[in-house]
């Protein structure tokens, strides 16, 4: 007779006689259920109220606004747009700051995760000569050593320094205080607009899904570029973490859009967790997400270089973009293939909506890693929060099933399609060849 409680080979999804849907993720083994009647909750969404905003403030509603540049720390680099052109400017002199206007910025974190110091004490690594000599030239300038003279005391001040103390420290250590901002290891990626173009209220606020196509391909190309950037200049760095919080149930600070890379001296529980799933299995990623998600009807969507579709086993509502490359690291990603991943990341957001918080997260194959991975983002909807039942039994709550998504943006994807506002060479749902969906593996 079998033992009812004997261990039993997981199954991705299972849906029980009383319609109770249990999940696992067999990659990360996280177990999720969505439990009649709490996954028919409506989203608990509030929205932001409709307050006109004040005349001439538009740009300047918070710290990461264009009239606002002094408040964050000095630029690594910015894209601009001239016409129907695009280019990165590096060095950029505080003279110069207001000159052009910035579509995206790449900032040092004020309060990093990780940072300088970290690097510098634990690994010994040190600001290489092109950081040191635009911090130099940087501070060559009266205005850019006010500005950043003031960001290094507004963080020395929130560490607890006194204005007293700040008065008596020498020259040299207030500009070594400064360093981090030129060389540090967490990096911001800031979009230009806070609200829509034309938006007059508060709740207009400007999501990834807001944007042009073109223009969240430039976004995402920056990214990566911060992020191969990190990785050469920072050797120790075993993970370079990319993500991006929307709203503040998400974790963000500023209701503007923004990204985050974090360098990190190891590979992380997911990776670590999925590394020798991964040696032993070459298919692995095919096996148990994408040929998965093809047999239960989840793909949302695909193009040439990637797949999106309703993930299974996350602890929030969770949409997953695959690429298809034999390059599992960004940066070595061709153009068509990263703007492919930019294109359905573009149109999952959008699907999404700008009143839904949700947490942006990469995955690719680290650097020092031969085994082959997939470079792939989620996209996770933060609308429930983690209580007691959670935490006691590591089985997580999530009202709403990977059909039930699925469904859901779907429907937004299509309407989306017609109104013309995401890439136009995007197949939707059952329009998704299943034979061309898995990736490619190096």
């Amino acid at each position: 007779m079998d033992d009812p409680y004997a261990p039993r080979r997981p199954v991705p999804i299972t849906l029980l006689p009383d319609g109770t849907i249990k999940q696992i993720n067999l990659l990360s083994g996280t177990q999720v259920w969505t439990v009649p009647g709490r996954g028919q909750r409506p989203l608990d969404v509030a929205p932001t109220p409709a307050k006109p905003i004040e005349p001439g403030t538009r740009d300047a509603l918070c710290a990461f606004c264009a009239e606002c540049y002094e408040q964050t720390p000095p630029e690594k680099a910015r894209v601009v747009r001239e016409g129907e052109h695009w280019r990165t400017l590096r060095g950029v002199s505080p003279s110069e700051l207001h000159a052009t206007t910035a579509e995206f910025r790449r900032i040092a974190n004020l309060f990093e995760i990780v940072g300088y110091d970290y690097w510098r004490a634990n690994h010994g690594v040190q600001a290489d000569a092109q950081a040191l000599a635009h911090r130099d030239a940087y501070l060559s300038c009266p205005s850019g050593r006010e500005h950043a003279f003031g960001i290094a005391w507004r963080r020395f001040q929130a560490a607890g320094g006194t204005q007293s103390e700040w008065d008596l420290l020498p020259e040299a250590e207030r500009v070594a205080l400064t360093t981090r901002f030129f060389a540090g290891g967490h990096d911001v990626i800031v979009a230009r607009r806070h609200l829509r173009d034309g938006a007059d209220t508060a709740d207009a606020l400007a999501s990834s899904g807001s944007l042009q196509v073109e223009e969240h391909r430039h976004y995402l190309r920056f990214t990566i570029e911060a992020m191969a950037d990190l990785y050469a200049k920072i050797p120790a760095a075993r993970y370079v973490v990319a993500f991006q919080n929307w709203l503040k149930p998400a974790g963000a600070s500023f209701d503007h859009l923004h990204k985050q890379l974090v360098a990190i001296d190891e590979f992380g529980r997911q990776i670590e967790a999925e590394l020798p799933k991964a040696q032993a299995d070459p298919d692995l990623y095919n096996a148990l997400a994408l040929d998965y998600a093809a047999r239960e009807g989840l793909v949302l969507a695909e193009n040439e270089h990637a797949v999106a579709f309703a993930g299974f086993g996350h602890r929030y509502p969770t949409l997953e973009v695959y690429s298809r490359s034999t390059h599992g690291r960004p940066w070595e990603a061709s153009l068509p293939e990263q703007d492919a991943m930019s294109d359905l990341v573009h149109a999952m957001h959008a699907a999404t909506g700008p009143a839904i918080p949700c947490n942006e997260e990469w995955q690719h194959q680290p650097p020092s890693c031969s085994t082959p991975m997939p470079w792939r983002i989620q996209l996770k909807w933060r609308i429930s929060t983690l209580a007691g039942f959670e935490g006691g039994s590591r089985i997580y709550l999530n009202t709403i099933s990977p059909g039930a998504l699925r469904d859901q943006v779907l429907a937004n994807l299509m309407q989306l399609r017609e109104q013309g506002r995401i890439a136009p060479k995007i197949a939707l749902g059952a329009e998704c060849p299943v034979a061309q969906l898995r990736y490619s593996r190096g």
